[in-house]
């Protein structure tokens, strides 16, 4: 369920539609959630949670939220300047840096994320849950904890 919006050229990824039920008086009145992850296929991606009575409304506040949470992503040759692990909740995530012509070896939540950053090489591995929410939140942590080396270099201040 890819989307490109036509205005900001940004990856949408539906990752998850959940719906909920609450009995009232004349039966069962739905609401529906969505999780959304969105990129820009060139190191920035954000991940958005919306809650609305239908499936169209609910992705877009979910699609607006992400667009409002992105974060940067260092992104070197097409893969991650180091291996990295994520956690967010059960869920645990490895990221291994691949080389050229590997691919996105991944789970489709972890997958989606990947894509959405302009990732196009990379290993994961998920342990834990294997629930799709749970997995974009602890592939996204370790996203956002990734360092280049000049970064690095600059916090410490060493040069080598």
């Amino acid at each position: 369920m890819a989307t490109n919006s036509n205005n900001d050229q940004f990856i949408d990824r539906v990752i998850k539609i959940k719906r909920c039920a609450a009995v009232v008086k004349g039966g069962r009145r739905f609401s529906f959630a969505a999780m959304v992850v969105v990129g820009d296929g060139n190191g920035k991606v954000g991940w958005g949670y919306g809650k609305a009575n239908e499936v169209p409304p609910s992705v877009q506040k979910a699609q607006k939220q992400a667009q409002n949470s992105m974060i940067n992503v260092p992104v070197l040759e097409g893969t991650i300047p180091h291996q990295i692990n994520g956690k967010f909740g059960a869920a645990k995530v490895t990221l291994i840096p691949a080389g050229p012509g590997t691919g996105i070896i991944a789970g489709a939540a972890v997958r989606s994320v990947c894509e959405a950053a302009g990732i196009s090489n990379i290993l994961t591995k998920s342990f834990g849950t294997n629930n799709p929410v749970t997995l974009v939140k602890a592939t996204i942590e370790a996203l956002s904890n990734l360092r280049t080396k000049d970064e690095v270099q600059r916090l410490r201040e060493v040069s080598l």
